[in-house]
């Protein structure tokens, strides 16, 4: 394996978590698509005889650095709006949490299957982690409708938010 049997702790201080967001609608390039860190969080990765992954979002942490696309670039006052957007109307600063219920060997790493849950649904989601160089990576995409979330949209709906978006961890093992 990989990874040696212990137990690891991972959060801001040692990786990165971020969700990147796409756009769609009549127009869509009005709109950015937006890198968004998520600055307050903590998982766990257990490796022994039961392989175990937990990861605790604070969704009020939500920071927007970067915006791509769109008419014109972000501005500190868009970058706000959205941060604001994301806790009021998104997420509702309600916690996201993620708990496996199956972790798989792989030549480079994990496969992971477990419970997300967010705004209080809770869903099936599986993911590979792979770890090379000291460094633990993973992507996992995210429906908004697997949680009965309606993607956020603008303009009477001529600009959405995608409905998948890419959640990616980037850690020091």
């Amino acid at each position: 394996m990989p990874i040696e049997p212990g137990s690891y702790r991972f959060g801001p201080d040692n990786g990165r978590l971020t969700v990147r967001t796409g756009r769609t609608g009549a127009v869509a390039k009005a709109g950015h698509d937006l890198l968004l860190e998520v600055t307050a969080w903590n998982a766990t990765l257990t490796v022994g005889d039961e392989t175990t992954v937990a990861l605790d979002a604070d969704t009020s942490s939500f920071k927007v650095r970067e915006g791509t696309g769109g008419m014109q670039a972000l501005d500190d006052g868009d970058r706000a709006n959205i941060e604001q957007t994301i806790d009021d109307e998104v997420l509702q600063r309600e916690p996201i949490t993620f708990r496996s219920t199956r972790v798989t060997e792989l030549a480079d790493g994990l496969s992971v299957e477990g419970q997300l849950t967010i705004r209080g649904r809770t869903g099936s989601v599986a993911f590979d982690v792979t770890v090379a160089a000291g460094r633990l990576t993973a992507t996992a995409p995210v429906r908004h409708s697997d949680f009965a979330m309606k993607p956020y949209s603008a303009l009477f709906g001529a600009l959405k938010v995608a409905d998948e978006v890419q959640v990616a961890i980037d850690a020091q093992l």
